[in-house]
């Protein structure tokens, strides 16, 4: 027996306290409804089909097997799209414990491994502590930002091998308890914003769901289903039919009719307790279908809806503002006492509908007017292409200009706008192919040995990279030696090989939804990706006249042919 002062008595006791606090064995008992488990995903989150459909099956093969299963999922996915969040109603769904731990910015190994017991203040890993909390060795372990991890004190993504590796966690040893742990029961979910940061290694033991942005129409759903009616509650306004007051009141911990005793601070006033009567909300108080609308297109356009909860959250601090000021009976204002930046008298106000109208009082001017740098159609030289980022798509425009050179020779490439080193090689590679495409064109046309030439992507403060402008530059570098403006109404994506092949590229979904809300209506997709497009919802596809390309021939019959029709106002999805 170990002497109560000695050194290694409280060591060995912390370390039986972590042995014995395990649940060995124990698992919960899940949930194989899977109506059941539909009906709550489909309450919490809207859209995700990917997620939805991958977890039900995973529901209905562990109620085959009849017994509990272990897997390891990544969404994948721009910021404010929810892949954090679902995995709190996925472990609804299933019946599961859930537990959360981030690891972005996480440097030490033994964070994930656990130290040595012969360090002072060793503790186990974050996935025993886990266990240890949720008492049940099949709890649903959500693993955020993945794609962020730190190196300095060894390779924590190395140390996550063992952990996320199906053939290995049945035995997981961690290096405080020194004993095997079964972690094959426990499903995984990591999130990332990209992949292209994760090791190899580890992205090969994980399966990939990605979650592109949400357009217009799934914006507006989400938010008059899900966000309106949670700043509402949050705000302290109360919705408009009983059992939706009722549910907000509910959450927010207020609702129902009465008074409210509350109690005075020291030093404001005699009493010690004042009775403060509920506050009256205005019937005709919501906020529009086109109020959304406005906000989404002209406000919030990121891939999420993180961006658009800030601004309905803020609409609704302003309302409640208004109804207090209405009940406290503020001044009416006399004639030519208007509020400021054209605000409603409150006191005499009896539509409290926020619309279009007046969207601009509750946040401020437009952030974004137009999402077309050159209107009417662009000069030569300048072609508008599509990017896809970690925000979601956005159209993007290449640009350029040259400079006759006065001695001879001549025909160099500068570029600019902070292109990364991917996209500094698609301009080499699309000078060289549009020099020999000219000569094949017009052999006299002597421009590219005569001039140098500036190639910049405007926003030089925004990072670029990728390989999917290759077309875009070609077609830029030919309009401007030809002295002819490509179609006002088209943007292309694609990369270019040097002997003029269009490759496939990725983010179809959101290069579309940008060149929308931009208003065009004429787009070059690479052949390739001709399945992606197709599998887009109809209500994207619509009116939109598209062409797939396999060798640049195409992408130049269809840049320089007369427009089809106008750019329009476009559907701004």
């Amino acid at each position: 027996a170990l002497e109560k002062n000695s050194s290694e008595f409280n060591v060995t006791r912390n370390y039986l306290e972590w042995l014995t606090s395990l649940p060995w064995g124990l698992t919960s008992v899940e949930n194989f409804d899977l109506k059941r488990a539909k009906t709550i995903l489909d309450e919490d989150h809207y859209g995700l089909q990917d997620i939805k459909n991958r977890i039900l099956e995973f529901m209905a093969v562990s109620k085959l097997k009849g017994s509990t299963q272990g897997k390891i999922l990544c969404f994948v996915g721009p910021p404010g799209v929810g892949k954090t969040s679902i995995g709190k109603s996925i472990a609804r769904a299933l019946g599961r414990e859930f537990h959360r731990f981030s690891v972005g910015g996480l440097y030490d190994v033994a964070e994930i491994k656990g130290h040595r017991r012969t360090y002072v203040g060793a503790m186990p890993g974050k996935i025993i502590q886990c266990l240890k909390t949720v008492q049940t060795s099949n709890p649903l372990v959500l693993i955020d930002e993945v794609d962020k991890l730190g190196r300095d004190r060894g390779d924590p993504a190395s140390a996550l091998l063992e952990l996320l590796d199906p053939n290995q966690n049945e035995s997981f040893i961690d290096h405080y308890l020194d004993v095997p742990v079964d972690v094959s029961k426990v499903l995984f979910i990591c999130t990332a914003n990209l992949i292209d940061t994760i090791p190899g290694p580890l992205l090969d033991r994980m399966e990939v769901i990605r979650l592109s942005g949400y357009d217009l129409p799934e914006k507006v759903a989400i938010a008059q289903q899900y966000l309106v009616p949670k700043a509402r509650a949050e705000a302290g306004i109360p919705l408009p039919s009983k059992e939706e007051a009722a549910d907000a009141g509910a959450t927010a911990g207020g609702g129902g009719g009465g008074e409210k005793v509350v109690e005075l601070e020291e030093g404001k006033g005699k009493e010690a307790m004042a009775v403060e009567k509920e506050v009256e909300v205005p019937e005709s108080m919501a906020i529009t279908e086109g109020a959304i609308d406005s906000l989404i297109r002209w406000y919030c356009r990121e891939a999420g809806v993180r961006n658009l909860e800030k601004h309905i959250e803020k609409i609704c601090r302003k309302l409640a503002h208004e109804v207090v000021q209405k009940e406290e009976g503020v001044e009416s204002k006399g004639p030519g006492e208007g509020g400021k930046d054209g605000e409603d008298d409150v006191a005499t106000r009896e539509d409290w509908a926020v619309t279009e109208k007046n969207l601009e009082k509750y946040v401020g001017k437009r952030v974004f007017t137009s999402d077309r740098l050159y209107e009417g159609g662009a000069p030569p030289g300048v072609v508008m292409g599509l990017s896809w980022t970690a925000m979601g798509g956005a159209s993007l425009y290449i640009e350029v200009q040259s400079v006759r050179h006065k001695s001879s020779g001549g025909g160099t490439l500068t570029t600019t706008g902070q292109m990364g080193s991917v996209m500094e090689e698609s301009t080499r590679i699309s000078h060289t192919f549009a020099r020999r495409k000219l000569e094949d064109f017009q052999a006299d046309n002597a421009f590219f040995d005569t001039h140098d030439l500036h190639m910049h992507v405007p926003e030089g403060a925004i990072p670029k990279e990728g390989p999917s402008a290759g077309v875009t530059m070609t077609t830029a570098l030919l309009s401007l030696a030809l002295n002819r403006p490509v179609r006002a109404d088209v943007a292309m994506t694609g990369e270019i090989s040097l002997t003029g092949k269009v490759l496939p590229v990725g983010g179809i979904k959101e290069k579309t939804i940008a060149a929308r809300r931009s208003g065009v209506t004429c787009l070059v997709f690479p052949a390739g990706n001709k399945k992606d497009f197709e599998d887009l919802p109809g209500y994207l596809k619509d009116g939109l006249e598209v062409h797939f390309a396999s060798k640049y021939d195409e992408v130049f019959d269809c840049a320089f042919a007369e427009e089809s029709g106008g750019g329009g106002e476009g559907g701004f999805f």
